[in-house]
């Protein structure tokens, strides 16, 4: 279930690479900052909703382990709803606050125009951005991870070949990757609403049905909400870590942004292993199948971490030549393995990290998660930030990223006491027979699973 997950991430992840490929090797000089500098403000815009997905994913899970179809059904029909209202929300405030947030960001006067127009451009792809993550929770939730990989796969195509076309024929700089990035969102949420709309049974979407369920929208607002604050205030964080590289100048802006997409290769494959633990911690859990519950988190939490074992040290060993892809200045190269040497070589405990948090949201806990996170990460480097990196001898590039390992690592343990306790107030056996007779083992693990 996880490689074609983090196949899809990749995919998506790669949207924003091809951007900067184009963009460092044929745009104007500063079009590489001006973009890079834009990653964290958009992911700190949507990473709300898609922490609501969060609650999709577990709500569906849970039901199908549970063999409420019709339930199910209605929950399915309210996401979709919610991620168009969403969407909208999101274009029309990030399309008018686009500006002042990069100037609150304190991005340099020389990028500030090209990162504007980057950013209202891309804010027209907001709405297909988050039908394709809802969507994709959907499917997820019955283990089906397959086919989102292959419409992403279109998607990231169409992508790059419009970047090139833009950028090359019709000589445009930011706003004819912006412009790509958006049209390809759309191709993706096209293929997978019209995938809902041909699954069989519970699954199958029905347009006139797309209407947020009260009771459902609650349950998964009760269950993402938390997820969404949580992302919210990491992004926030990064935002003040970008607002102090920003502080650094255009060079080692490009190079943090190059090396940011070399890091979300890496995270993006962890956090696969986490979403496949929060989908089957959800599923047994409704299916009162408590004898798999220490396994699924185990074996999630070792693949995520031996993953980033083995790809982080990869983008360490070979992050000179990677970083070329994007930018081929040796400054830029030099300021970019900065942030590598600091993030990538240990980026498995940040995936250790995040997998026991999902493995919890996935025994129904959703706001000591959150909690913990925002005091062990969050909190941690900002305090940093705030009072470390303010003393001058202190104030470089290697103390800024020092942040990074530091949070991981409290945050971690924290986690790891939080699940020993939590997992207590379960049985260490499945539930009676007579209890599991009650669910429809059809729901719990779909033919698509396999």
């Amino acid at each position: 279930m996880a490689i074609p997950l983090a196949a899809t991430s990749l995919l998506q992840m790669l949207f924003t690479s091809a951007d900067l490929v184009v963009i460092g090797n044929f745009a104007s000089e500063h079009s590489l900052a001006a973009v890079g500098s834009t990653n964290v403000l958009i992911n700190f815009s949507i990473t709300f909703f898609v922490g609501l997905s969060i609650g999709s994913n577990v709500l569906v899970s849970r039901l199908l382990g549970a063999g409420d179809s019709e339930r199910a059904r209605k929950a399915i029909h309210t996401s979709i709803g919610l991620s168009v209202l969403c969407g909208v929300l999101l274009t029309v405030v990030g399309f008018l606050m686009a500006r002042q947030a990069l100037v609150w960001m304190q991005s340099p006067p020389e990028t500030l125009e090209l990162a504007t127009l980057y950013v209202q451009i891309y804010c027209l792809g907001m709405i297909p951005s988050l039908v394709c993550n809802f969507g994709a929770s959907v499917l997820r939730s019955k283990g089906d991870t397959r086919r989102p990989m292959f419409y992403l796969s279109f998607a990231a195509m169409i992508n790059f070949l419009l970047n090139l076309v833009f950028v090359n024929v019709f000589k445009m700089d930011v706003d004819g990757v912006a412009l790509a990035t958006a049209i390809s969102q759309y191709v993706g949420a096209f293929l997978i609403l019209k995938r809902l709309m041909n699954e069989p049974g519970v699954f199958r979407l029905n347009l006139r049905e797309i209407w947020p369920d009260l009771r459902e929208s609650l349950t998964i607002l009760r269950i993402g909400v938390p997820a969404g604050f949580q992302g919210i205030v990491f992004s926030l964080s990064n935002l003040v870590i970008q607002s102090s590289i920003n502080g650094f100048g255009p060079i080692m802006m490009a190079g943090s942004a190059a090396a940011q997409n070399l890091e979300g290769f890496v995270w993006l494959t962890m956090n696969a292993f986490t979403q496949c633990s929060l989908t089957y911690m959800s599923q047994n859990l409704g299916a009162k199948k408590y004898s798999r519950l220490n396994k699924v988190a185990f074996i999630s939490c070792a693949c995520s971490g031996l993953s980033g074992f083995v790809l982080g040290g990869a983008m360490y060993r070979w992050g000179p030549f990677l970083l070329g892809i994007f930018d081929q200045r040796p400054e830029v190269i030099e300021a970019g393995m900065i942030r590598v040497s600091y993030v990538c070589g240990i980026y498995w405990i940040c995936g250790l990290m995040d997998c026991l948090c999902g493995t919890i949201r996935g025994l129904g806990h959703n706001v000591t998660p959150t909690v913990v996170s925002l005091l062990g990460a969050c909190g941690t480097r900002i305090l940093w930030i705030a009072t470390i990196f303010q003393i001058p001898r202190f104030h470089t590039e290697d103390v800024l990223f020092w942040s990074y390992p530091g949070s991981w690592t409290i945050t971690l343990v924290a986690h790891f006491c939080c699940y020993v306790w939590m997992r207590r107030a379960f049985p260490r056996a499945d539930a009676p027979l007579v209890e599991r007779d009650r669910v429809a083992p059809k729901f719990a693990f779909s033919h698509e699973s396999n």
